[in-house]
């Protein structure tokens, strides 16, 4: 029988994140096979699979199968005992379930990668066309934007609240990631919730980019930031140093990641000229002062 590494196992370290173990581990197989020579099709076939399938175990977006672990590091010319005993340690870690996993009553039942991946980051990069990014919003101002955006139940709603809270936690913990926002100035002049909820959302972004972990900065109107990035994104960087820079981006059909280097080195040379296009981050004070004296 052919054994799944699917459950939590009590006695590994609860501090773990198994989001970041599987891009660990997927990181570590693609050097395995590209030291080898082989190509994804060839690994796909040696755990008889598409090469769709090794892309995805490579950037750890699935879980991990003990027999397909000991195929492809047999594919890969690796002999050694403690090594496969190492990478299948490894891959039963990767598989627990993590604390970001969402019940089947909010989302769907798998862990969230995303969320996940967020949390175990160093560095957190997000750029913001048309409203501020989420992990800035106040929960008023976040209930107003679920309420519109989504049409959805007051139960439903407040849970995405309560998850959200969740999440802008790691902003202020101890040992907190550094965190770097380019908001749109016309996403701050939306008077969304009307004037208190608005008022309030600026007052709390003040707030925030006073934090010595936290970077905000205002591209102003007359510089037309969509015209470089239309689109909303973070990016994501780890301590970690065998992992890559990962590219996040909202998509209809649902959340698209991005980690091969030339993709990242795009997005990267993106957020750059955001920077350099934005008000410095001295400005913002005034920025978000200047802002709060309007009346919608």
């Amino acid at each position: 029988m052919i054994e799944d590494l699917t459950q939590t196992c009590a006695e590994d370290d609860p501090g773990e994140d198994p989001a970041l173990l599987r891009r660990v581990l997927g990181v570590r197989l693609r050097r395995l096979r590209e030291t080898a020579g082989i190509s994804g099709e060839a690994a796909g076939r040696a755990i008889r699979a598409s090469h769709s399938k090794i892309s995805r175990l490579e950037a750890g977006r699935v879980s991990f199968r003990a027999k397909d672990i000991d195929d492809l590091l047999t594919a890969y010319g690796v002999r050694d005992t403690a090594t496969r005993t190492e990478f299948r340690d490894l891959a039963r870690r990767a598989n627990a379930v993590g604390r970001w996993q969402v019940g089947a009553d909010l989302t769907t039942a798998r862990p969230d990668t995303y969320l996940a991946l967020e949390d175990s980051s160093a560095l957190i990069r997000c750029y913001a066309p048309s409203l501020p990014p989420d992990l800035v919003w106040t929960p008023s101002y976040a209930h107003t934007v679920f309420a519109i955006a989504d049409q959805q139940s007051a139960v439903v709603i407040q849970r995405r609240i309560e998850l959200l809270t969740r999440r802008q936690r790691l902003l202020t913990r101890p040992g907190a990631p550094k965190a770097w926002f380019v908001i749109e100035e016309a996403a701050l002049r939306r008077p969304i919730g009307g004037n208190a909820v608005w008022q309030g959302q600026l007052e709390h972004l003040a707030e925030l980019a006073a934090r010595p972990n936290i970077t905000v900065q205002v591209m102003p109107d007359h510089i037309g930031g969509p015209a470089i990035s239309g689109t909303a994104f973070t990016m994501l960087r780890f301590a970690a140093p065998e992992l890559s820079d990962l590219a996040h981006f909202p998509h209809p059909s649902g959340p698209q990641f991005l980690d091969r280097p030339g993709d990242v080195d795009r997005f990267n040379a993106i957020w750059a000229r955001l920077c350099v296009c934005a008000a410095a981050p001295d400005r913002t004070a005034q920025y978000l002062d200047t802002l709060r004296t309007i009346r919608p």
